[in-house]
């Protein structure tokens, strides 16, 4: 996996995969700033302007454009990586390596969009005059447990997806669901107001965890995160542990699979 060569392997498809993803398009890789800058507007305009969420939080706007940039580096990385094996079909009858190079390759051109991303973001934070966080050096420990947890769910569904392209509409519908399951365009303290057991449910998802601790570090310390929510210290550390669990068991389940992926596709 990583001999001089794949290593090469894995930095051209890179290279690639980042120049054909803007090929076409008129305004190029400005797309991959103008994205979550539209997004966030729409977002802005209806959940923050009208609906009135976060009224309570300092900076939410800014907290809701972080929290964005984080899950749509979770979707961009799970979708492409669920198509990757597909998608580079050719390659893998022509070329004998790791198939687990196509997939880590998504994941870090997801990385390079997210990283970009976060300019957009360091930007506004500094613009409102945000409170950062004395801790805010933890927030690189966050990137790499949602990178991890991102890639584990990659792996199964690009295993899956090679049998059974049902599993596509199917994904999207979750990622619908898990994104109204995670505290993105509404405050965590909403629900808490409305039932606290139910609260302490959805901050078990780890994509709730890292949002709610990276804006914690990066936006104001009013965000409330999982271990303020939850006192029992076993259970507080689930949602910290489960990406890794996900990553290996991700990884076991592509490599049991990796051999016939040539020949069933």
């Amino acid at each position: 996996m990583f001999e001089r060569k794949n290593r090469i392997l894995l930095k051209e498809l890179v290279k690639t995969d980042f120049k054909l993803r803007y090929q076409g398009s008129v305004i190029g890789y400005v797309w991959s700033i103008l994205k979550p800058l539209l997004l966030f507007a729409v977002m802005y305009i209806v959940f923050v302007r009208f609906l009135r969420f976060g009224q309570d939080v300092p900076h939410f706007a800014v907290a809701l454009l972080l929290g964005m940039v984080l899950w749509n580096f979770f979707t961009e990385t799970t979708n492409l990586g669920m198509m990757s094996i597909v998608s580079r079909g050719d390659l893998l009858r022509k070329l004998s390596f790791p198939t687990e190079i196509i997939v880590i390759s998504i994941s870090i051109n997801a990385l390079i969009n997210l990283v970009i991303s976060f300019v957009i973001v360091f930007i506004f934070g500094l613009v409102n005059q945000v409170d950062v966080s004395s801790y805010a050096f933890f927030a690189p420990l966050l990137l790499i447990e949602l990178f991890a947890f991102s890639l584990g769910v990659s792996f199964i569904l690009a295993s899956i997806y090679v049998k059974f392209r049902d599993i596509g509409p199917i994904w999207e519908v979750l990622l619908q669901v898990g994104m109204y399951m995670t505290p993105l365009i509404y405050p965590v303290t909403l629900v808490m107001n409305k039932d606290l057991f139910i609260a302490k449910l959805l901050m078990l998802n780890p994509m709730a965890q890292i949002i709610q601790d990276m804006r914690y570090l990066l936006t104001s310390p009013v965000n409330v995160t999982t271990w303020q929510l939850i006192n029992n210290k076993p259970v507080v550390m689930i949602p910290y542990i489960i990406p890794f669990i996900v990553l290996i068991i991700g990884f076991k389940i592509f490599k049991k699979n990796s051999k016939r992926f040539a020949e069933i596709i």
